[in-house]
């Protein structure tokens, strides 16, 4: 029943979303207003975040409410794949992050892989285009698309950044504890199958 509550209060964002940025009649406005700050206590309420983060998130958002683009690297050596250490939660994730602008989805690739593990690397295919709805990632406020490109390394060593603490590479069947909002054991362990697979075509949902 939560991930329902979750569903529908994501979906009242979005339309609040939109009627701020196209709405003109001061009441309406006000109406829109009410009908975020609901979206925001009923995933307070179904969530493990907190009103007030919530609240600040959907304030900054602007325009037209559309799914956020999250990239990750995925990077084999000696058959095993690179992960980083994140120091918001210390839980271990692919290498990645949001899409930002002037950059494409590759390019954004690259270089969260540079900034978080240290490696210069080069995407050379999309391996998948996952809608975060249906995968086994705790409750978000947003609704995301993960992209997952193939990443081979062209130079320098690993190395921690900003946002990360660790780096090391990770074998199928002896993985860390996992950053689940970032990427699911289901999804790490589905790359490994482009090891054994080159010609293997790109998943999506």
């Amino acid at each position: 029943m939560t991930k329902k509550w979750l569903d529908w209060a994501i979906r009242i964002q979005a339309l609040a979303q939109s009627g701020l940025s196209f709405s003109k009649d001061k009441y309406d406005i006000e109406r829109y207003e009410e009908l975020r700050e609901i979206s925001a206590e009923i995933m307070a309420n179904h969530s493990e975040l907190s009103f007030e983060k919530i609240h600040d998130l959907f304030a900054t958002e602007k325009g037209y409410q559309t799914p956020k683009i999250d990239v990750r690297g995925v990077v084999f050596q000696d058959n095993k794949i690179l992960l980083v250490k994140e120091k918001m939660d210390n839980k271990w994730s692919l290498p990645g992050g949001f899409c930002e602008v002037g950059l494409s989805a590759a390019e954004n690739c690259e270089k969260e892989i540079m900034e978080e593990a240290g490696f210069d690397v080069k995407a050379v295919k999309l391996l998948a285009f996952f809608d975060n709805n249906h995968h086994p990632h705790p409750p978000q406020p947003y609704h995301y698309y993960k992209c997952f490109f193939r990443c081979n390394i062209i130079k320098g060593n690993a190395s921690v950044g900003m946002e990360t603490n660790d780096v090391q590479f990770f074998a199928k069947d002896d993985l860390p504890q996992l950053s689940e909002r970032r990427n699911t054991e289901s999804q790490i362990k589905e790359m490994f199958s482009f090891l054994t697979d080159m010609d293997k075509e790109t998943l999506f949902d």
